[in-house]
Order: structure tokens, then sequence, then C-alpha cells
């Protein structure tokens, strides 16, 4: 059975450095998925394209039906980002670190939906000039509140502001920026990440 894996952009401030980084982890889960499970796809789902608004559901998500909330919702976009949602067998979020905990952004994703997260993998990839891991144990919190799976392994990855204009100027991430994480094992911390959400999507199975 096919399966499909959203790395998910998670911040919608300009100038963005996320895109970046989540095209980064893109590349390391796809490469991997082509050589290990060709069965499973990996794309990138960028919460800016998803146009929500300050959540405003008059519903409890939870308390909507669970095998198809998707129509219940009252207004579009929230519609829209729950059939989007739908898609995905897991998820991997790519967050920078505000204030020691995730940007609003995320959260008011997170928050419009329940029941399309429910029994879902889950893995967090941070960024920030201390690698965002406050920001990590807050979103691995909420991942549990929403029942979902979060994997073992996270990743932290090293990046200061003054990333963001090379990146702009680039159209890349800085090349000394990618050895750096490399050479601190972050490929390999990613990879490790991509074996855990493989398990969890195939428990069943000893090999994906």
């Amino acid at each position: 059975m096919s399966r499909t894996i959203a790395v998910v952009t998670c911040s919608t401030r300009r100038p963005r450095l996320n895109p970046f980084v989540s095209a980064y982890v893109h590349q390391i889960l796809a490469a991997a998925a082509a050589s290990t499970s060709p069965s499973v796809s990996v794309e990138l789902l960028d919460l800016a394209d998803q146009a929500l608004p300050l959540y405003d559901e008059p519903a409890v998500p939870a308390k909507l039906p669970p095998a198809d909330p998707t129509p219940h919702y009252a207004h579009q976009h929230t519609r829209a980002w729950s059939a989007t949602a739908r898609r995905y067998d897991a998820f991997v979020f790519v967050t920078p670190q505000y204030n020691w905990s995730i940007p609003a952004s995320l959260k008011n994703a997170l928050d419009y939906l329940f029941h399309e997260w429910t029994g879902k993998p889950a893995a967090i990839v941070t960024y920030g000039t201390r690698g965002g891991v406050k920001a990590a144990d807050h979103l691995r919190t909420v991942l549990l509140g929403l029942r979902m799976s979060p994997v073992p392994t996270s990743v932290a990855l090293l990046a200061h502001e003054i990333d963001i204009a090379a990146c702009e100027q680039r159209g890349s991430l800085p090349s000394d920026l990618v050895d750096a994480w490399r050479l601190a094992g972050q490929e390999d911390n990613i990879n490790a990440l991509f074996s855990q959400l493989l398990k969890a999507l195939h428990p069943d199975d000893s090999e994906p």
C-alpha cells in the first residue's frame, strides 16, 4: 500500500528561511524513500499556502464525525485544509523556535483539525540559533494531545538570521551551512527519523 509523507513548512513570516530548510529535509527524505521504500512518497506542504485565518470554527473539531469530518466544518478554508491533511499518512513538521515555542501559524493550523491528525505518525525538525529544542518539546506535547504518534528522534538544526538573506540571494541554502549540518551528523539523524516513520507506517512488517 502506498503512503505519503508531508514535510510541513510551519512558519508563514517573511522573509522566510523555513521553505529552504524544509526543502533540505525533503531532499534527504525523498532520496531515502526512493532507495529503500518506493511505495512511500514525500511531498512539501507549506502552511503559507493554506491561507488560514485565526481559528474561527464554531464547532469543536474533536466532536465532529471521526470518519469524515471534512463536510461538517463551517468554513470553506477549513474544509480545504481538512481535505489536504487527510491526504497524508504521516507528517514531518519543520519549524523554527519563536520565544521558546512554536510559531502561532503552526499551532493555529493544528488546532483547526483533530480527527485528521489522530493516529498518524509525526516527526519534528526544528531550527534556530540554539537548534529549537524548546519548540520541539512544546510541539511534541501538542501532537500527543492530538493523539498523533511522534517518533523518538527529533532533529535540531543550528541556523542564524544571517542565513535568511543568504538563502534569498542564492535561492538555496548556503553550502557552508549544509556542510556544517552534515558534519554534525544531521543527515544521519534525518535518515533515522525517516526509518522510524516507516516503522510506524508499517508496524506489522519486518521490512517496510
